[in-house]
């Protein structure tokens, strides 16, 4: 080997122990291989950053940003919602989200579907009070599964079908791989189903202070307009629609000087009715959008006239001095005279059945203020309110329905049908969400994981000197040498695994170019078809379940899962042993030697 090989393969070796180890943060052992690579001289100093510019790292950076529009539409989990709703078991829901990210990626790009289903994964999670790490890593992994079938479900079988087209004269079609890609999916699914107990039970993302608060008895008021869709229907098919999420308080009917205070489950809705909600605030949220309610001040001009990224939620705790102790809401006139509008009241201890204009705030509640972002810190200064740790609240926030989905599948079939690069189709998926407000522009940055794309921008150029150097080429040598003598069953088997153990070090696509034209060669020399060797080399390209790095979305979730490095070997090792032991056999029977 010459030095700078050795260099190479040191850097790489030593970056993957100190990965493993765990003790220093991924991105920065990302950001000492890059500066070690510089010094030894095995990435030019002027390419040093040219990985922050690479096509994966927008991908994933857009990947969150859609994703994050996607969770606030709250469309897929209303989907997923009906699937899932007679599902308790743990096993059972992850079945349910690891075959539907599956399904969703052999019609998509795998990391778009992905980004499809997570906020969906993440809701689930907290609904059955579990760590959202039970769910991500299998739907990466299933992900990765689906992606199989298809011909668009990932980079290497487009790759591959080249391949195929240059020694034969025919590509791949659409659906050439589903026989393969099919069965492993079940095998891996199968697996998944008990599989996920590998995992350790105790990681989770690190909880912003926001979230540690824990806010969940929320009451808010919605009115009942002429077209919403429970008119004629009772309080109890409205809190069983939403699965216990959502309670009703009580019901008010009739005008300010003489309202009628019902509170009976049978009690029919009726237009202009207000119902009094009690919630946490993302289902309180998601039962005004999704019922067609109208949110307490949402026509007051603080919402009205502002643009939808000036105006903003706090919650806050009313102080002993606040000039809201004892005071009703209505006579204060918050929004005339305050500029806010008061959304939603939280009571330790006490159903409150009083319209929120009426109710006479205490000192130790915490509130719901909406108002301009700019202003807000002003005016609770003002109020006498403390203001809590900030965390996302959608209530009182805009959805977009159909808006997110709509932009996500029209990048999805412009990549599929070769329009414009993936990249480029996120990115403007991304750009989309925002323009359209289905994401306020501050959202958009808070969901981006950043951390996530600085080790993949500084171990692009690490990676890439190792085949600049020479250093696959030595890899793929060594492969024809040993390969050569072996029958033909057992050389799909070693493509198949040196495939899935290259793919870690090197993205996916670059794998399949590096060991494409290899296969179809080991075909001609061993007087075989190319079809299972090739076949083999897409499948192990395309499952790389042992490092967060060989694939875009492992790379997704290991954030939002709080997962370490040596966790993905934990539940991949036995799924990789699991593919070659079951992907071979399947090639072979579907693509003859």
């Amino acid at each position: 080997m010459t030095q700078p090989q050795i260099l190479s393969f040191s850097i790489l070796g030593v970056t993957m122990l100190l990965f493993l180890w765990g003790r220093i943060r991924y991105d920065l052992v990302a950001l000492l291989a890059l500066l070690v690579s510089v010094a030894c001289g095995t990435v030019d100093p002027k390419k040093a950053f040219a990985g922050f510019s690479d096509d994966i790292v927008i991908i994933v950076g857009s990947a969150l940003v859609i994703s994050a529009a996607v969770a606030r539409s709250g469309i897929v989990e209303s989907i997923l919602q009906l699937l899932s709703s007679h599902l308790r078991k743990v096993k059972w829901q992850l079945t349910v989200l690891v075959g539907s990210v599956a399904i969703f990626s052999a019609l998509v790009k795998n990391i778009g579907a992905l980004a499809m289903l997570m906020p969906a994964a993440m809701k689930m999670a907290r609904k059955s009070d579990v760590s959202p790490s039970a769910f991500l890593m299998p739907m990466s992994f299933g992900s990765l599964l689906g992606g199989l079938i298809t011909l668009i479900g990932t980079s290497p079988n487009i790759i591959v079908s080249r391949v195929r087209e240059q020694s034969t004269g025919e590509p791949f079609r659409m659906f050439d791989y589903a026989p393969v890609g099919l069965g492993l999916t079940l095998v891996g699914l199968a697996f998944l189903h008990f599989g996920y107990r590998l995992l350790p039970a105790d990681r989770r993302a690190a909880p912003s202070l926001g979230e540690a608060l824990d806010i969940r008895d929320y009451t808010t008021s919605a009115d009942v307009p002429p077209d919403s869709k429970w008119i004629g229907k009772t309080l109890a098919a409205f809190q069983l629609a939403h699965d216990g999420e959502v309670r009703v308080n009580a019901l008010l009917r009739g005008s300010d000087d003489a309202r009628e205070k019902l509170v009976g489950v049978q009690t029919v809705i009726e237009a202009g009715d207000t119902l009094l909600l009690k919630g946490d605030p993302e289902s309180l949220e998601r039962a005004v959008a999704t019922g067609e309610l109208l949110l307490e001040g949402q026509d007051r001009a603080v919402v009205t006239e502002n643009s939808p990224d000036s105006v903003g939620v706090i919650e806050a705790v009313v102080a002993e001095r606040s000039i809201l102790v004892r005071s009703s809401i209505g006579k204060l006139a918050l929004h005339e005279i305050h500029g806010v509008n008061l959304l939603a009241i939280s009571r330790a201890g006490r159903r409150m059945t009083e319209g929120l204009r009426d109710t006479r705030l205490k000192a130790g509640d915490v509130i719901v203020l909406q108002g301009e972002l700019d202003t807000l810190p002003e005016r609770l200064k003002a109020l006498g309110c403390l203001p809590l740790a900030q965390r996302e609240i959608a209530l009182g926030s805009a959805r977009r329905g159909l808006i997110p989905l709509a932009i996500l599948g029209i990048a999805m079939t412009a990549t599929a049908l070769g329009f414009i690069p993936a990249a480029i189709a996120f990115l403007g998926a991304a750009v989309a969400v925002i323009l359209t407000k289905a994401l306020p522009v501050k959202a958009a940055y808070d969901h981006i994981e950043w951390p996530i794309l600085v080790m993949l921008g500084a171990l692009i150029p690490v990676s890439q000197a190792l085949q600049d150097s020479g250093g696959t080429k030595l890899i793929s040598d060594w492969l024809s040498g040993a390969a050569s003598g072996l029958p033909g069953w057992a050389a799909v088997g070693m493509l198949l695994v040196a495939a899935m153990a290259a793919t870690p070090f090197l993205n996916n696509a670059a794998t399949v170019l590096v060991m494409g034209p290899i296969a179809a060669t080991f075909a001609g020399d061993l007087g075989m078809r190319p079809e299972p060797f090739l076949m083999a080399v897409a499948v192990g390209a395309g499952c790389d379940f042992l490092t967060p790095i060989g694939h875009q979305c492992n790379t997704l979730v290991m954030g939002p899962g709080g997962y370490r490095f040596g966790d993905y070997a934990r539940l991949g090792v036995p799924l990789s042993i699991l593919v070659i032991v079951t992907g071979v056999p399947l090639i072979l029977t579907f693509w003859p030697l």
